[in-house]
């Protein structure tokens, strides 16, 4: 059967639709990475990474009951909530990659005088002390203090920032297109026939 038929475009669906439910899972997996180390709460784009990744796993879902069914609504309903997700991941994803070092550092800087406990929270679990310059007259959560050989905790985040923007926005842009292939798939599936399955005459 030519790749153009009916259960062609059906299973291809279905494969792109789990394919976005792997992508989704590991775009929450990697965003939740980051804010298990502090950056999530002091660098919001990583924060929309995970709503988009959410919501990414919801539409997959939809879509592939669409596919597996060929409802007619859902379809229409699925190629168009995804067409919209392609342009919010797309716009993410471009953050992440054309954010720039002094970009980050305000961002960042922003974040960790948004919160005291979570200043706390980065100090503890990176070892670090201070944003930009280590205060042996003031309290710290490190144990890097008691030495008084600590890093300031700015150069820190910035290596799990960078290492973290760039994996986050490089996969979500390679995958934001197959999200195009899935608008036209649909597009295309919901106007193709199920073909007719002959019984026999002891059938």
């Amino acid at each position: 059967m030519a790749c153009g038929g009916f259960f062609c475009s059906k299973n291809a669906l279905c494969a792109l639709n789990i394919l976005y439910m792997l992508v989704s899972l590991l775009m929450i997996a990697v965003a939740a990475w980051g804010k298990w180390l502090g950056l999530v709460s002091s660098f919001q784009v990583l924060g929309a990474v995970i709503g988009v990744g959410f919501f990414l796993f919801i539409v997959a879902v939809v879509g592939l009951c669409g596919a597996l069914k060929q409802h007619q609504v859902l379809l229409f309903f699925y190629m168009l909530i995804l067409f919209m997700v392609f342009i919010v991941q797309f716009s993410v994803s471009c953050a992440c990659l054309a954010i720039n070092k002094e970009q980050q550092n305000q961002l960042l800087e922003l974040g960790w005088n948004r919160s005291e406990s979570m200043q706390k929270d980065i100090e503890r679990s990176l070892n670090c002390c201070d944003f930009y310059q280590v205060n042996y007259n003031e309290t710290c959560e490190a144990d890097c203090f008691r030495n008084q050989q600590c890093s300031a905790c700015a150069v820190i985040i910035q290596r799990y920032a960078d290492d973290a923007l760039h994996f986050v926005g490089g996969m979500s842009l390679f995958f934001s297109f197959t999200e195009i292939l899935g608008v036209w798939l649909t597009y295309r599936y919901r106007n193709q026939k199920a073909p007719r399955i002959h019984s026999g005459p002891y059938n």
